[in-house]
């Protein structure tokens, strides 16, 4: 009865198709425009990728200090190492540039030498006032010369802010308004105006500047992100068309071919808008991985309808048959590939849930491009010539298909040595993989953004901020002396930690306050003791000194207050010692009766992410062995078989996990997302295989050792073709500048080649060594579906 079904529902499906030809392509290019139409809500994320559950502690505490303080990443810096800054030629240059970009709508304010502030006591009354820093407008060698010898010994304050702990560079801080920071307006500001503006100095006066901050640096890897989407589709569609007009030899079926894919693109993008969903560095991989994997589709469905036409010559029958025979077993693989995407919605992080979700629906309507427009152009065709079939007479593919079948009859011992050879080497190398936590590891290292982070990470000892509030509990407790001493311990404690920069919180205000109280002595930068708190605080009380770079280190009530330093690119284990020692240390300086102090910053929650992303790991590809065993049990009914099925499916991924421990790779947000997305992939070659093996049985009476060979003889040809397809597909993304989008291409392509040798070699020996455990019509009963019809069914259609 299920046979019945699943042969006739899919004859009803053949005669549907190729009587509605022309209304099938009508709806195809309605539904093409529409989704075309969707285009326009297209957005390109203006945010760091968030890893975490919106509910995750960590996120949590971030949201809070958010609330407090609002957006962190608002700081753009820009820094100079060279001492002929400090000439009036160039540096009148340096300060004309600050002030041109504080002209800016989206600019709160600048902090450059040219408009430092200086903290003094008033001599007429009580309480401090800001002054210039720099008085002149005319600038000669030995007034700047002054100045510097001012700036870097008399003005701790600025220390590490503007000029770095070696002084030996300089640099002005761009605070841009915080509710532009996570919009278009801060991309357009960055692209539009900061950068012609640098290029202009630069080229003014020749002193190279580099430029850095979160905001700079997210806005410079979107753009990267957004020009790499063209390049990746375009060179997958080379990189397959290429590969298949080889195999193929045909102009006509690698241009059908294409434009099926090329539309499966479009709706790709369609569905990103539809969805509303943004363009990250993963959703900007889903239109060249619709091309990667919908190119073996249709190799499956020409080669099939190819061969049909060789057979008997008659068009209707051939088309017919494609889709009969074809469409079932092309279906259960792009399921199967579909769920390895769809374990992601699972997965608690927004990321991955949209990744999943677009990749899932795209991979299905990728199957239904390919399922309609080839049988359907082909039928306004004329019927291939020899030449077009020539193909399937290839003696190298004939050499390829008899050396693994005499592997299989004859190196049994040999393949099962290798197969467990390859695996103890992969478990050695299992245990040499890192984990990274790197913000900027992934980012295009061939980028000046790239080396201008290494930049301040040299000078200025880190680039990432990581952020601590500290709740005192109670309103304008934050300014209480004792207060300010645990800070000023905890920020000392800061200090001695090799990969942060020097803390800037309240406390440099007050310090700045007694040495301007002392006349600028800057001996005197440090904290009053308890007889001069009084007269000190009431100064600073009395005075309207609104510096706006301290202003938001203190909300607005008193009670709470902001540590910011910024975090060198530090690896994972290190940091996890550091978050220790830090907790630590507050704990010891914060008691928790008086003070509530949490860690927190995007440095930190980019960390943590990472690491809910691996410790999710196992689960994401447990769901994608289960489902896919699930599709198995369905299909054939059989627990051994879906034993035999995921050995030479799961060894693959094994060998692959040790080759990243061997090569150094390490497990990050784009090479966890290996694992799922080549088994989906790589058992498709297993389905096709058992379920030709299956039908083999029947017709050969349920002898194994022959059913094998006749399988295996059928499918080596199209598992090697889609194998060296997906191979050199996903090997495109190795042109990327994004490290990890590099590794993901290089790793789904090794393990799918080793997916193909293993369900080539492996799983036929499987069969055959377990020949009287599975020789009998219990172990291989009826399948709930037939995904290949049988040869009689066949002719009776």
């Amino acid at each position: 009865m299920n046979k019945l079904f699943s042969i006739g529902f899919w004859g009803v499906v053949a005669r549907f198709i190729l009587r509605n030809r022309t209304g099938i392509l009508i709806v195809i290019a309605l539904l093409t425009v529409l989704l075309a139409m969707q285009w326009k809500n297209m957005r390109f994320t203006y945010t760091e990728a968030n890893l975490l559950p919106d509910d995750h502690p960590v996120n949590l505490e971030y949201d809070v200090f958010l609330k407090h303080f609002g957006e962190e990443g608002n700081l753009i810096v820009m820094g100079v190492k060279d001492s002929a800054i400090f000439t009036p030629k160039k540096f009148q240059a340096w300060h004309r540039l600050s002030k041109d970009i504080e002209k800016f709508s989206e600019v709160e304010f600048t902090l450059s030498v040219g408009n430092l502030k200086q903290l003094q006591k008033r001599t007429d009354t009580v309480g401090f006032e800001l002054v210039p820093f720099i008085k002149d407008s005319v600038f000669t060698d030995a007034s700047l010369a002054q100045y510097k010898d001012d700036l870097f010994n008399k003005l701790p304050f600025y220390d590490g802010l503007i000029y770095s702990p070696s002084k030996k560079s300089i640099r002005s801080a761009i605070y841009l308004k915080k509710d532009i920071v996570n919009t278009a307006d801060r991309k357009d500001f960055v692209v539009n105006d900061l950068i012609p503006l640098v290029k202009n100095f630069e080229n003014e006066t020749g002193v190279k500047v580099h430029t850095s901050g979160m905001p700079y640096i997210r806005t410079l890897n979107s753009q990267s992100i957004i020009d790499e989407i063209g390049l990746f589709i375009g060179g997958a569609l080379l990189v397959t068309s290429l590969i298949f007009f080889f195999f193929f030899r045909s102009w006509r079926a690698t241009f059908i071919s294409m434009c099926t894919v090329i539309i499966g693109v479009m709706w790709a993008f369609g569905i990103l808008g539809l969805l509303q969903y943004e363009i990250t560095v993963l959703t900007a991989l889903i239109p060249p991985l619709i091309i990667v994997i919908g190119i073996p589709n249709c190799v499956f469905l020409i080669n099939k309808y190819q061969q049909e036409i060789k057979l008997h010559g008659n068009q209707a029958k051939s088309l017919q048959r494609v889709i009969t025979k074809v469409g079932n077993a092309t279906l259960m693989t792009n399921l199967t590939t579909a769920c390895g995407f769809a374990t992601f919605i699972l997965v608690k992080s927004e990321l991955l849930r949209e990744f999943g979700i677009v990749a899932s629906i795209n991979i299905v309507a990728i199957f239904l491009l390919s399922l309609l427009i080839i049988p359907i152009v082909y039928s306004y065709m004329a019927v291939p010539k020899y030449k077009h079939l020539k193909h399937l007479n290839k003696n190298w593919i004939s050499k390829f298909s008899g050396w693994i079948e005499r592997m299989v009859k004859e190196r049994q011992i040999t393949i099962y040595i290798a197969a467990v050879l390859v695996l103890c080497a992969s478990i050695i190398g299992i245990y040499n993989i890192k984990i990274s936590g790197s913000i900027i590891e992934d980012m295009p290292k061939n980028t000046d953004f790239f080396s201008d982070i290494r930049f301040f990470e040299k000078e200025y000892e880190g680039i990432m901020p990581l952020e601590i509030m500290v709740d005192t509990k109670k309103k304008k407790g934050v300014m209480s002396l004792p207060t300010l001493k645990r800070i000023d311990e905890l920020q000392d404690h800061i200090k001695e930690i090799p990969e942060f920069a020097n803390p800037i919180s309240v406390v440099e205000l007050v310090k700045y306050s007694k040495q301007a109280y002392y006349n600028g002595n800057p001996e005197y930068y440090q904290l009053p003791n308890n007889q001069e708190r009084t007269f000190i605080l009431s100064y600073a009380k009395s005075s309207n000194t609104d510096t706006n770079l301290l202003s938001s280190y203190v909300d607005t009530t008193g009670q709470f207050a902001r540590i910011t330093t910024f975090m060198k690119d530090t690896e994972p284990d290190r940091f996890k010692r550091i978050e220790e020692d830090l907790n630590t240390k507050i704990e010891k300086i914060f008691p928790s009766d008086r003070y509530n102090v949490s860690v927190t910053g995007k440095a930190l929650v980019f960390q943590k992410g990472t690491h809910y992303l691996v410790n999710n790991l196992i689960l994401s590809l447990s769901l994608a062995i289960l489902l896919i065993a699930t599709f198995m049990a369905w299909m054939f009914r059989s627990f051994k078989m879906i034993i035999i099925s995921l050995i030479p499916n799961l060894l693959p991924l094994i060998i692959t996990a040790g080759v990243m421990g061997f090569v150094g790779v390490p497990i990050k947000p784009s090479t966890i997302l290996v694992f799922s997305i080549a088994f989906g992939i790589s058992v498709d070659d297993t389905i096709h295989f058992l379920a030709k093996y299956r039908q083999e049985l029947v017709a050969n009476n349920w002898k194994i050792k022959k059913s094998v060979f006749a399988a295996l003889r059928e499918t080596t040809v199209s598992m090697f073709y889609t194998s060296i397809v997906l191979f050199f597909g996903f090997s495109v993304f190795t042109i990327s500048s994004f490290g990890g989008t590099v590794a993901l291409g290089a790793l789904v392509s090794i393990t799918l080649l080793f997916a193909m040798l293993s369900n080539l070699l492996l799983l036929p020996t499987l069969l055959l060594s377990l020949e009287r455990s599975i020789a009998n019509k219990e172990t291989m009963r009826k399948p709930a579906i037939e995904i290949l019809p049988d040869a009689e069914d066949e002719e009776s259609n």
